[in-house]
């Protein structure tokens, strides 16, 4: 009929899903902040909320259990070299110590970019950042995760010539995997494998599958990330310009009040007494403030029985790169010529 006006079409509700909101403010992944919403622990605008089925804008207020969310800080990335023997997740019914349990108290609330399993080593990347937890654990990233694999026996080419051409194990289509014969050394031998699209225990399985027993496995590298020097429990954060350059971050994303990059051992100083407590105003929780603030019952829905967080501790040392070791004295003569070793 003439004249007559179409209906409206629906428009998505402007803002961001309040999981993510969460996510990005590094109070929790977006799984953990479901759970936390689903535990009546957030509330908008003054208002608890049940579902997180909810846009939120700038102007809207965030609070976790009556402390008030603060702004989302830069995304950063560390390189973490995992110890044999550690869990990945962030908390273990089996009462076993998480990577988490062993990281530095000045640290904020970070996230694992993917995992490694108990009895595995090397690489792990640690965020503050749920999308960039996200990004980077994309499928579609495409990018090469190279690990050294110590087998036991001495395989031979043909032996492994179907891992490069991709197998099926259990009913698991594994994709074609890089696979190189570096060196035999007694009864093991050395391999360098690349995975694009990891799987649970794949390399173990693959293995096994041809015959051969993995008896040691470390990640060397994820994608441009190398794990380079670094010694088992040692972190290295990612320079924020590296980080904007391998992922083509925002030029804000280079916090100039965020920490120089430091490498420090993770190894926990067992015995030593927090410092006293002393009563604080309410401010703006900031990363990683949100998870220890939960309730009783989300701590014992995520935290291990053994964790415990060390409360009003003052490191003088956080943030300060490690002293450089003395240099051996002066040898006499005019100083070479040529570039200065690292």
């Amino acid at each position: 009929m003439a004249g007559k006006e179409k209906p409206d079409t629906p428009t998505t509700p402007a803002g961001e899903r309040i999981a993510k909101v969460l996510s990005r403010a590094g109070v929790a992944s977006r799984r953990e902040a479901e759970r936390l919403i689903e535990l009546g622990e957030v509330a908008v605008n003054g208002k608890v909320i049940t579902s997180p089925a909810l846009n939120i804008t700038p102007s809207d207020r965030i609070t976790v259990r009556g402390e008030p969310v603060g702004q989302p800080e830069p995304p950063r990335l560390w390189l973490y070299y995992k110890p044999e023997g550690l869990v990945t997740s962030a908390s273990d019914e089996k009462g076993r110590d998480t990577v988490f349990d062993h990281l530095p108290e000045d640290m904020p609330r970070v996230m694992s970019v993917g995992r490694l399993d108990l009895n595995s080593e090397g690489l792990l990347l640690l965020t503050n950042d749920g999308e960039l937890k996200r990004r980077l654990e994309l499928p579609s990233t495409g990018w090469l995760r190279k690990y050294r694999v110590r087998v036991k026996g001495n395989p031979t080419e043909p032996e492994i010539e179907p891992l490069r051409k991709g197998i099926t194990v259990d009913g698991d289509r594994f994709q074609p995997m890089e696979v190189k014969i570096d060196r035999h050394q007694g009864a093991n031998a050395w391999l360098t494998v690349g995975l694009r699209e990891g799987k649970n225990r794949e390399i173990r399985r693959a293995m096994t599958h041809i015959g051969l027993t993995v008896n040691r496995l470390i990640r060397v590298s994820y994608g441009p990330f190398r794990l380079n020097e670094l010694k088992p429990g040692e972190v290295e954060e990612i320079k924020p310009r590296i980080l904007r350059e391998q992922l083509g971050l925002a030029e804000d994303a280079d916090d100039p009040k965020a920490k120089p990059p430091v490498k420090r051992t993770l190894a926990p100083k067992p015995g030593k007494p927090a410092g006293a407590a002393t009563a604080k105003p309410k401010a703006p929780l900031k990363p990683g403030e949100g998870q220890r603030q939960l309730s009783e019952a989300w701590q014992k829905a995520t935290r291990s029985p053994a964790a415990k967080p060390a409360a009003g501790r003052s490191d003088d040392r956080a943030g300060k790169a490690p002293a450089r070791p003395s240099r051996p004295p002066a040898r006499p003569g005019p100083r070479p010529k040529g570039p200065r070793g690292g």
